[in-house]
Protein backbone atom coordinates (compact mmCIF):
# COMPACT_ATOMS: atom_id res chain seq x y z
CA UNK A 1 0.00 0.00 0.00
CA UNK A 2 1.09 3.59 -0.50
CA UNK A 3 0.13 6.80 1.16
CA UNK A 4 -1.26 9.50 -1.13
CA UNK A 5 0.39 12.81 -2.10
CA UNK A 6 3.82 11.28 -2.70
CA UNK A 7 4.34 10.03 0.84
CA UNK A 8 6.74 7.07 1.37
CA UNK A 9 5.66 3.48 0.75
CA UNK A 10 4.39 1.71 3.86
CA UNK A 11 2.83 -1.53 4.88
CA UNK A 12 1.32 -2.89 8.06
CA UNK A 13 3.10 -5.74 9.80
CA UNK A 14 2.20 -9.18 8.43
CA UNK A 15 0.07 -11.04 10.97
CA UNK A 16 0.96 -14.72 11.26
CA UNK A 17 -1.69 -15.13 13.95
CA UNK A 18 -5.06 -16.88 14.41
CA UNK A 19 -6.87 -13.54 14.11
CA UNK A 20 -7.25 -10.67 13.68
CA UNK A 21 -5.51 -11.28 10.38
CA UNK A 22 -3.81 -9.43 7.59
CA UNK A 23 -6.58 -8.17 5.31
CA UNK A 24 -6.62 -6.95 1.72
CA UNK A 25 -6.54 -3.28 0.87
CA UNK A 26 -9.99 -3.59 -0.71
CA UNK A 27 -11.46 -5.07 2.47
CA UNK A 28 -10.10 -2.10 4.40
CA UNK A 29 -11.41 0.31 1.79
CA UNK A 30 -14.90 -1.14 2.10
CA UNK A 31 -15.11 0.48 5.53
CA UNK A 32 -14.47 4.00 4.19
CA UNK A 33 -18.14 4.89 4.07
CA UNK A 34 -21.05 5.31 6.44
CA UNK A 35 -24.36 3.52 6.12
CA UNK A 36 -27.33 3.76 8.43
CA UNK A 37 -28.29 0.57 10.19
CA UNK A 38 -31.82 0.85 8.81
CA UNK A 39 -30.77 1.99 5.35
CA UNK A 40 -32.11 -0.22 2.55
CA UNK A 41 -28.62 -0.69 1.11
CA UNK A 42 -27.23 -1.92 4.42
CA UNK A 43 -30.16 -4.28 4.93
CA UNK A 44 -29.47 -5.69 1.46
CA UNK A 45 -25.80 -6.23 2.33
CA UNK A 46 -26.74 -8.10 5.52
CA UNK A 47 -29.12 -10.33 3.56
CA UNK A 48 -26.41 -11.13 1.02
CA UNK A 49 -23.90 -11.90 3.77
CA UNK A 50 -26.35 -14.32 5.35
CA UNK A 51 -27.03 -16.00 2.01
CA UNK A 52 -23.34 -16.42 1.24
CA UNK A 53 -22.62 -17.89 4.67
CA UNK A 54 -25.24 -20.58 4.09
CA UNK A 55 -23.67 -21.37 0.72
CA UNK A 56 -20.24 -21.84 2.33
CA UNK A 57 -21.77 -24.21 4.88
CA UNK A 58 -23.61 -26.20 2.19
CA UNK A 59 -26.81 -25.38 4.05
CA UNK A 60 -30.27 -25.18 2.49
CA UNK A 61 -31.93 -21.85 3.43
CA UNK A 62 -35.19 -23.74 3.90
CA UNK A 63 -33.61 -25.73 6.73
CA UNK A 64 -30.85 -23.46 8.09
CA UNK A 65 -30.34 -19.81 8.96
CA UNK A 66 -27.25 -17.61 9.29
CA UNK A 67 -27.37 -15.24 12.26
CA UNK A 68 -24.75 -12.49 12.63
CA UNK A 69 -24.21 -11.43 16.24
CA UNK A 70 -22.36 -8.37 17.54
CA UNK A 71 -19.11 -9.12 19.36
CA UNK A 72 -16.18 -11.49 19.03
CA UNK A 73 -16.38 -15.20 18.34
CA UNK A 74 -16.67 -15.88 22.06
CA UNK A 75 -19.88 -13.82 22.10
CA UNK A 76 -21.27 -16.01 19.32
CA UNK A 77 -20.40 -19.18 21.21
CA UNK A 78 -22.06 -17.88 24.35
CA UNK A 79 -25.12 -16.84 22.33
CA UNK A 80 -25.60 -20.43 21.17
CA UNK A 81 -24.91 -21.98 24.57
CA UNK A 82 -27.15 -19.56 26.45
CA UNK A 83 -29.96 -19.77 23.87
CA UNK A 84 -30.01 -23.39 22.76
CA UNK A 85 -29.53 -25.51 25.88
CA UNK A 86 -32.71 -25.84 27.97
CA UNK A 87 -32.71 -25.51 31.74
CA UNK A 88 -32.74 -29.28 32.14
CA UNK A 89 -30.13 -29.82 29.41
CA UNK A 90 -26.55 -30.97 29.79
CA UNK A 91 -23.59 -30.44 27.49
CA UNK A 92 -20.72 -32.78 26.82
CA UNK A 93 -17.68 -30.72 25.83
CA UNK A 94 -14.86 -32.48 24.01
CA UNK A 95 -11.67 -30.87 25.27
CA UNK A 96 -8.13 -30.97 23.90
CA UNK A 97 -7.15 -27.34 24.22
CA UNK A 98 -7.86 -23.96 25.77
CA UNK A 99 -10.90 -23.24 23.61
CA UNK A 100 -12.64 -26.45 24.59
CA UNK A 101 -11.92 -25.62 28.22
CA UNK A 102 -13.37 -22.14 27.69
CA UNK A 103 -16.61 -23.65 26.38
CA UNK A 104 -16.88 -25.86 29.45
CA UNK A 105 -16.25 -22.86 31.69
CA UNK A 106 -18.84 -20.86 29.76
CA UNK A 107 -21.46 -23.56 30.34
CA UNK A 108 -20.63 -23.63 34.05
CA UNK A 109 -20.98 -19.85 34.38
CA UNK A 110 -24.34 -20.04 32.59
CA UNK A 111 -25.56 -22.64 35.08
CA UNK A 112 -25.72 -25.37 32.43
CA UNK A 113 -24.96 -28.95 33.40
CA UNK A 114 -21.63 -29.92 31.87
CA UNK A 115 -19.37 -32.90 31.59
CA UNK A 116 -16.14 -33.21 29.62
CA UNK A 117 -14.12 -35.74 27.74
CA UNK A 118 -10.48 -34.71 27.66
CA UNK A 119 -7.43 -35.62 25.60
CA UNK A 120 -3.87 -34.24 25.49
CA UNK A 121 -3.54 -31.01 23.53
CA UNK A 122 -1.77 -32.76 20.66
CA UNK A 123 -4.31 -35.61 20.30
CA UNK A 124 -7.64 -35.37 18.48
CA UNK A 125 -10.95 -36.33 20.05
CA UNK A 126 -11.72 -40.03 19.73
CA UNK A 127 -15.20 -40.76 18.33
CA UNK A 128 -15.43 -44.15 20.07
CA UNK A 129 -15.06 -42.45 23.45
CA UNK A 130 -17.79 -39.97 22.54
CA UNK A 131 -20.09 -42.83 21.59
CA UNK A 132 -19.39 -44.57 24.89
CA UNK A 133 -20.04 -41.40 26.90
CA UNK A 134 -23.37 -40.79 25.19
CA UNK A 135 -24.46 -44.38 25.75
CA UNK A 136 -23.59 -44.08 29.42
CA UNK A 137 -25.32 -40.77 30.17
CA UNK A 138 -28.83 -40.19 28.85
CA UNK A 139 -28.95 -36.72 30.45
CA UNK A 140 -26.51 -35.32 27.85
CA UNK A 141 -28.52 -33.25 25.39
CA UNK A 142 -25.77 -31.42 23.48
CA UNK A 143 -22.24 -32.27 22.35
CA UNK A 144 -19.72 -29.52 21.67
CA UNK A 145 -16.54 -29.88 19.60
CA UNK A 146 -13.90 -27.39 18.47
CA UNK A 147 -13.12 -28.17 14.81
CA UNK A 148 -9.65 -26.59 14.67
CA UNK A 149 -8.35 -26.23 18.23
CA UNK A 150 -6.47 -22.96 17.88
CA UNK A 151 -4.45 -23.77 21.00
CA UNK A 152 -2.22 -25.95 18.84
CA UNK A 153 -3.65 -26.11 15.31
CA UNK A 154 -4.98 -29.62 15.94
CA UNK A 155 -7.87 -30.75 13.71
CA UNK A 156 -10.67 -32.71 15.34
CA UNK A 157 -12.81 -35.34 13.51
CA UNK A 158 -15.91 -33.21 13.13
CA UNK A 159 -17.72 -35.46 10.63
CA UNK A 160 -17.16 -38.71 12.53
CA UNK A 161 -18.30 -37.19 15.82
CA UNK A 162 -21.32 -35.66 14.07
CA UNK A 163 -22.54 -39.04 12.87
CA UNK A 164 -22.26 -40.47 16.38
CA UNK A 165 -24.08 -37.52 17.96
CA UNK A 166 -26.89 -37.69 15.40
CA UNK A 167 -27.27 -41.45 15.77
CA UNK A 168 -27.59 -40.91 19.53
CA UNK A 169 -30.33 -38.32 19.00
CA UNK A 170 -28.39 -35.44 20.58
CA UNK A 171 -27.76 -31.87 19.38
CA UNK A 172 -24.36 -31.11 17.85
CA UNK A 173 -22.64 -27.73 18.30
CA UNK A 174 -19.33 -27.03 16.50
CA UNK A 175 -16.91 -24.20 17.20
CA UNK A 176 -15.55 -23.63 13.67
CA UNK A 177 -13.89 -20.36 14.58
CA UNK A 178 -10.54 -21.01 12.93
CA UNK A 179 -11.64 -23.37 10.16
CA UNK A 180 -14.77 -21.95 8.53
CA UNK A 181 -14.04 -20.64 5.06
CA UNK A 182 -10.77 -22.55 4.59
CA UNK A 183 -11.66 -26.16 5.42
CA UNK A 184 -14.43 -27.75 3.34
CA UNK A 185 -17.33 -28.59 5.62
CA UNK A 186 -20.95 -29.42 4.90
CA UNK A 187 -23.25 -28.85 7.86
CA UNK A 188 -25.87 -31.35 6.65
CA UNK A 189 -23.32 -34.06 5.91
CA UNK A 190 -21.54 -33.47 9.22
CA UNK A 191 -24.91 -33.45 11.03
CA UNK A 192 -24.12 -30.10 12.67
CA UNK A 193 -27.02 -28.28 14.32
CA UNK A 194 -25.15 -25.13 15.34
CA UNK A 195 -21.87 -23.77 13.96
CA UNK A 196 -20.10 -20.58 15.08
CA UNK A 197 -17.29 -18.60 13.51
CA UNK A 198 -16.30 -14.94 13.32
CA UNK A 199 -15.60 -12.23 10.78
CA UNK A 200 -11.86 -11.94 11.36
CA UNK A 201 -10.75 -15.48 10.62
CA UNK A 202 -10.43 -17.40 7.35
CA UNK A 203 -12.95 -15.28 5.46
CA UNK A 204 -10.46 -12.44 6.06
CA UNK A 205 -12.76 -9.74 7.34
CA UNK A 206 -12.13 -7.46 10.32
CA UNK A 207 -13.22 -7.89 13.95
CA UNK A 208 -16.64 -6.72 15.03
CA UNK A 209 -19.08 -9.61 14.86
CA UNK A 210 -19.45 -13.37 14.94
CA UNK A 211 -22.08 -15.50 13.31
CA UNK A 212 -23.98 -18.68 14.05
CA UNK A 213 -25.35 -20.96 11.37
CA UNK A 214 -28.22 -22.88 12.90
CA UNK A 215 -30.50 -25.66 11.78
CA UNK A 216 -33.98 -24.20 12.02
CA UNK A 217 -35.71 -27.15 13.67
CA UNK A 218 -33.74 -27.08 16.95
CA UNK A 219 -33.43 -23.27 16.88
CA UNK A 220 -37.18 -22.69 16.64
CA UNK A 221 -37.68 -25.11 19.54
CA UNK A 222 -35.66 -22.77 21.82
CA UNK A 223 -38.53 -20.44 22.68
CA UNK A 224 -38.06 -19.14 26.24
CA UNK A 225 -34.65 -20.76 26.75
CA UNK A 226 -32.39 -17.69 26.37
CA UNK A 227 -30.50 -16.63 29.47
CA UNK A 228 -29.51 -13.25 27.99
CA UNK A 229 -31.41 -10.43 26.33
CA UNK A 230 -28.63 -9.26 23.99
CA UNK A 231 -27.34 -12.76 23.16
CA UNK A 232 -30.75 -14.28 22.43
CA UNK A 233 -30.03 -16.18 19.23
CA UNK A 234 -33.66 -16.94 18.41
CA UNK A 235 -34.70 -13.31 18.90
CA UNK A 236 -31.82 -12.18 16.67
CA UNK A 237 -32.94 -14.62 13.98
CA UNK A 238 -36.53 -13.43 14.17
CA UNK A 239 -35.51 -9.79 13.95
CA UNK A 240 -33.41 -10.43 10.86
CA UNK A 241 -36.18 -12.44 9.26
CA UNK A 242 -38.88 -9.88 9.99
CA UNK A 243 -37.21 -6.67 8.81
CA UNK A 244 -33.61 -7.55 7.90
CA UNK A 245 -32.27 -5.57 10.86
CA UNK A 246 -30.19 -6.30 13.93
CA UNK A 247 -32.08 -5.83 17.18
CA UNK A 248 -29.33 -3.56 18.53
CA UNK A 249 -26.74 -1.33 16.83
CA UNK A 250 -24.90 -3.41 14.22
CA UNK A 251 -21.17 -3.12 13.43
CA UNK A 252 -21.90 -1.52 10.06
CA UNK A 253 -18.32 -0.97 8.93
CA UNK A 254 -17.24 -4.50 9.89
CA UNK A 255 -20.15 -5.95 7.94
CA UNK A 256 -19.28 -3.91 4.86
CA UNK A 257 -15.71 -5.19 5.10
CA UNK A 258 -16.95 -8.75 5.57
CA UNK A 259 -19.18 -8.51 2.52
CA UNK A 260 -16.18 -7.47 0.46
CA UNK A 261 -14.17 -10.33 1.99
CA UNK A 262 -16.88 -12.78 0.94
CA UNK A 263 -16.70 -11.48 -2.63
CA UNK A 264 -12.93 -11.98 -2.55
CA UNK A 265 -13.34 -15.50 -1.18
CA UNK A 266 -15.59 -16.31 -4.11
CA UNK A 267 -13.12 -14.76 -6.58
CA UNK A 268 -10.32 -16.90 -5.14
CA UNK A 269 -12.27 -20.06 -5.89
CA UNK A 270 -14.33 -20.32 -2.74
CA UNK A 271 -13.31 -22.51 0.18
CA UNK A 272 -11.29 -24.84 -2.06
CA UNK A 273 -9.30 -21.96 -3.54
CA UNK A 274 -8.55 -20.42 -0.19
CA UNK A 275 -7.62 -23.80 1.21
CA UNK A 276 -5.04 -24.27 -1.55
CA UNK A 277 -3.33 -20.95 -0.76
CA UNK A 278 -3.29 -21.68 2.96
CA UNK A 279 -1.99 -25.20 2.35
CA UNK A 280 0.82 -23.79 0.22
CA UNK A 281 1.66 -21.30 2.99
CA UNK A 282 1.63 -24.09 5.55
CA UNK A 283 3.88 -26.33 3.46
CA UNK A 284 6.44 -23.57 2.98
CA UNK A 285 6.36 -22.90 6.70
CA UNK A 286 6.95 -26.55 7.63
CA UNK A 287 9.74 -26.99 5.13
CA UNK A 288 11.52 -23.85 6.28
CA UNK A 289 11.06 -24.40 10.01
CA UNK A 290 12.22 -28.02 9.81
CA UNK A 291 15.25 -26.97 7.80
CA UNK A 292 16.16 -24.62 10.67
CA UNK A 293 15.65 -27.38 13.26
CA UNK A 294 12.23 -26.57 14.72
CA UNK A 295 9.83 -29.36 15.73
CA UNK A 296 6.04 -29.21 15.59
CA UNK A 297 3.98 -29.89 18.70
CA UNK A 298 1.18 -31.71 16.85
CA UNK A 299 1.89 -34.86 14.88
CA UNK A 300 1.78 -34.26 11.13
CA UNK A 301 -1.25 -36.54 10.69
CA UNK A 302 -3.35 -34.31 12.95
CA UNK A 303 -2.20 -30.90 11.74
CA UNK A 304 -4.38 -28.60 9.73
CA UNK A 305 -3.17 -25.72 7.57
CA UNK A 306 -4.54 -22.95 9.80
CA UNK A 307 -1.98 -22.50 12.56
CA UNK A 308 1.07 -24.54 13.55
CA UNK A 309 2.60 -24.84 17.01
CA UNK A 310 6.36 -25.24 17.36
CA UNK A 311 8.43 -26.29 20.36
CA UNK A 312 10.96 -23.80 21.67
CA UNK A 313 14.46 -24.72 20.52
CA UNK A 314 16.36 -26.86 23.00
CA UNK A 315 19.03 -24.21 23.41
CA UNK A 316 19.52 -22.04 26.52
CA UNK A 317 20.25 -19.04 24.30
CA UNK A 318 16.67 -19.01 23.00
CA UNK A 319 14.44 -16.37 24.62
CA UNK A 320 10.94 -16.08 23.24
CA UNK A 321 10.48 -12.42 24.12
CA UNK A 322 13.67 -11.48 22.27
CA UNK A 323 12.66 -13.75 19.39
CA UNK A 324 9.20 -12.16 19.17
CA UNK A 325 10.54 -8.60 19.36
CA UNK A 326 13.12 -9.28 16.66
CA UNK A 327 10.42 -10.59 14.31
CA UNK A 328 7.95 -7.84 15.16
CA UNK A 329 10.48 -5.08 14.60
CA UNK A 330 11.01 -6.50 11.14
CA UNK A 331 7.32 -6.52 10.34
CA UNK A 332 6.37 -10.11 11.24
CA UNK A 333 3.92 -10.83 14.08
CA UNK A 334 3.64 -14.39 15.42
CA UNK A 335 1.71 -15.69 18.43
CA UNK A 336 2.78 -17.01 21.84
CA UNK A 337 1.99 -20.61 22.72
CA UNK A 338 -1.12 -21.61 24.61
CA UNK A 339 -0.49 -25.27 25.43
CA UNK A 340 -0.09 -26.22 29.04
CA UNK A 341 2.40 -29.06 28.69
CA UNK A 342 5.24 -27.58 26.64
CA UNK A 343 6.99 -24.33 25.83
CA UNK A 344 5.71 -23.44 22.36
CA UNK A 345 4.83 -20.64 19.99
CA UNK A 346 2.37 -20.52 17.10
CA UNK A 347 2.54 -19.34 13.50
CA UNK A 348 -0.57 -18.87 11.39
CA UNK A 349 -0.79 -19.57 7.66
CA UNK A 350 -4.04 -17.70 7.15
CA UNK A 351 -5.08 -14.18 6.25
CA UNK A 352 -4.02 -12.22 3.17
CA UNK A 353 -0.60 -13.88 3.06
CA UNK A 354 1.17 -15.70 0.27
CA UNK A 355 4.45 -17.47 -0.49
CA UNK A 356 6.46 -14.26 -0.42
CA UNK A 357 5.19 -13.48 3.08
CA UNK A 358 6.06 -16.96 4.33
CA UNK A 359 9.57 -16.75 2.88
CA UNK A 360 10.02 -13.32 4.42
CA UNK A 361 9.04 -14.68 7.82
CA UNK A 362 11.39 -17.66 7.51
CA UNK A 363 14.27 -15.38 6.63
CA UNK A 364 13.48 -13.19 9.64
CA UNK A 365 13.37 -16.26 11.92
CA UNK A 366 16.76 -17.36 10.65
CA UNK A 367 18.14 -13.88 11.35
CA UNK A 368 16.63 -13.91 14.86
CA UNK A 369 18.24 -17.26 15.69
CA UNK A 370 21.61 -15.99 14.53
CA UNK A 371 21.21 -12.79 16.55
CA UNK A 372 20.56 -14.84 19.70
CA UNK A 373 23.29 -17.36 18.96
CA UNK A 374 20.82 -20.26 18.82
CA UNK A 375 22.06 -23.38 17.03
CA UNK A 376 19.71 -26.15 15.89
CA UNK A 377 20.03 -29.34 13.88
CA UNK A 378 17.57 -29.76 10.98
CA UNK A 379 14.43 -31.62 12.07
CA UNK A 380 13.43 -34.94 10.56
CA UNK A 381 10.00 -36.01 9.34
CA UNK A 382 7.79 -36.13 6.29
CA UNK A 383 5.27 -33.55 5.26
CA UNK A 384 1.58 -34.31 5.24
CA UNK A 385 0.65 -36.05 2.01
CA UNK A 386 -2.51 -33.97 1.70
CA UNK A 387 -0.37 -30.88 1.21
CA UNK A 388 1.27 -32.16 -1.96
Amino acid sequence: MTRSHGAPHWRDKALFTPGPLTTSRTVKQAMLRDLGSRDAEFISVVADVRRRLLNIAGADPEAYTAIPMQGSGTFGLEAVLSSAVPRDGKVLVLVNGAYGRRLAEMATVLGIGVSTLEWPENRPAEPAEVQKALAGDSSISHVILVHCETTSGLMNPVEEVGRIVADAGRTYFVDAMSSFGAVPLSMPESRIDYLVSSANKCIEGVPGFSFAIARLEPLLACEGVARSLSLDLLAQHRGLESNGQFRFTPPTHSILAFHQALLELEAEGGVEGRMRRYQANHRLLLEGMRAMGFREYVDVDHQGWIITTFHYPDDPSFDFDRFYDHLSSGGHVIYPGKVGTADCFRIGSIGRLDAADMRGLLSAIDDALKAMGVSLAPAKGTLKAGLD
